[in-house]
């Protein structure tokens, strides 16, 4: 399996799957029946990374609080019409043990269906929560000190932080895990990083999970921050990530580790060592509809952004087709999928799903495909797929307006990819409005040549000359969130 430099990942609710292949085979389905073709499939639209998410092992107390919590049955019940208890298995995020969960075929069906990706150039990618485990976990009891501890004060004070837990050493006063900025979840446990013992045990599940999978995406990864830590549970602690992912790098030297993260701790974050960060500045930038604050996102160092993970839809936001308008998904698509960074896809984005399904569940409803745009995903993939976005170089471009006082220019983002003698040049108008510009073409071997431009995404084509593509620039005039994928040919 040969690294590129910006690689595609496809994120898969492996509960939700298993549910649905089911009730096909009409017995429960393990890892060792996702079909040899699905694997085809994914491998064929140009995926490199399968994060199959939720395949820890969770425990009955995790989905009992799951099953009776008012506020998450109302999003259940949202979801899903029919909601039945059986459908709420509890959360992949509160883990009674890092090892497979036995439903799902245990660590044996694991291997095998890593081994099958792996003859087929995929790399398998889980779930690694640092923040907080189950409160059936078996360092409750054997390990009570590697969790933050309140007092009756702070169960009184603040009961939707803390709680009373039975132990075989006696009642406990817990905290939930959770981040500073909301209370806590109630189905967790708090991991205390001010304990270097709990630090080396983490490393050590660390290590163990390194051995079955070829990366991590580490839930919250921000939480073990020294910084964030004591800012949330006044606890001093000393870094986590830097030794944590050494340790692990010293026994697979390719691992990969993806941080899930916010409040600006991106670039951060990659300083610890991840491999990878989500870029939520992007998302929310084309989720908030103007072209410039994104056009400014991508003024970064390529440093930078070749290490963001870039999105439309994770199991955590709310569903592209949901949240953003019609032409609107497809031009911020084409912003997020054709930059540089990790491309980062979720099942059911293809096909304009609409319903997010809550980690506690393990059935999604029916819903219907949205063949048009089922139809531009395939041909985006299929432009990805090209070397020249895979390995080629990127650089963002300058617009300048079709006349004096056209203010539409500002409403363009405009990049071109370079890979050898391969050219190609991406137009989105990020606008609800009609837009032109100019945009100078920065290839100087096109000079006295001329140049055919074709887009790979539509109809267009067209022969421009060379000195004035340089000179003035290719004009654009396109409709609201319209876009071009240009291949530029020279004769």
């Amino acid at each position: 399996m040969s690294d590129v430099r910006y690689p595609a990942l496809y994120q898969i609710n492996t509960r939700v799957w298993l549910t649905e292949l089911s009730s096909a085979l009409g017995r429960r389905a393990t890892l060792d029946d996702i079909p040899d073709s699905e694997l085809d499939r994914l491998a064929e639209s140009g995926f490199d990374w399968v994060w199959l998410l939720s395949i820890w092992q969770t425990g009955p107390a995790a989905q009992a609080i799951s099953r009776a919590h008012d506020g998450w049955r109302h999003e259940f019940a949202d979801t899903l019409a029919d909601l039945a208890g059986d459908d709420i298995a509890g959360s992949g995020f509160a883990i009674q043990s890092y090892t497979v969960h036995r439903d799902l075929g245990g660590g044996e069906a694991l291997a095998r269906v890593r081994q099958r990706m792996r003859q087929r150039g995929l790399r398998l990618m889980l779930d690694f929560v640092p923040n907080h485990m189950a409160p059936d976990h078996d360092w409750i009891d054997a390990h009570p000190d590697y969790f933050v501890h309140g007092s009756e004060a702070d169960l009184v004070r603040s009961p939707r932080n803390y709680c009373r837990v039975q132990t075989v050493n006696g009642p406990l006063i817990l905290a939930h895990g959770r981040d500073p900025y909301f209370d806590g979840w109630p189905d967790t446990l708090q991991l205390d990083y001010g304990n270097p013992d709990l630090q080396l045990a983490m490393i050590g599940e660390l290590k163990r999970i390194a051995a079955q999978c070829d990366g991590l995406r580490c839930d919250m990864a921000m939480l073990a921050l020294p910084d964030v830590f004591e800012r949330t549970w006044g606890i001093r602690s000393e870094p986590f990530w830097p030794k944590a992912i050494e340790a692990v790098r010293r026994e697979h030297p390719q691992f990969r580790f993806m941080a899930e993260v916010y409040w600006d701790l991106e670039w951060t974050m990659q300083q610890q060592g991840f491999d990878y960060a989500y870029d939520k500045q992007l998302y929310d930038r084309l989720r908030d509809s103007h072209a410039r604050p994104v056009r400014e996102h991508f003024h970064a160092g390529l440093d930078y952004q070749d290490k963001l993970a870039r999105f439309l839809e994770n199991h955590d936001e709310p569903r592209t087709a949901a949240t953003f308008e019609p032409g609107q998904h497809e031009a911020g698509a084409i912003v997020t999928f054709l930059s540089p960074g990790l491309r980062f896809f979720h099942q059911g984005q293809f096909e304009g799903r609409r319903k997010r399904i809550s980690p506690h569940l393990v059935r999604a409803p029916q819903e219907p495909v949205d063949a048009g745009l089922q139809g531009f995903y395939e041909n985006l993939l299929a432009v990805l797929r090209q070397p020249i976005f895979r390995d080629g170089t990127w650089s963002l471009l300058e617009t300048a307006p079709a006349w004096e006082g056209n203010w539409t220019s500002d409403c363009f983002i405009v990049w071109c990819w370079q890979r050898d003698s391969e050219r190609r040049l991406v137009v989105v108008n990020y606008a609800g409005n009609q837009s032109q510009c100019y945009v100078r073409i920065p290839f100087a071997d096109l000079s006295g040549r001329t140049v055919r431009l074709t887009d790979m995404t539509g109809p267009a084509s067209f022969e421009r000359d060379g000195n004035d593509l340089i000179s003035r620039g290719v004009y654009l005039d396109l409709p609201p969130w319209g876009y071009h994928v240009f291949e530029l040919a020279v004769s």
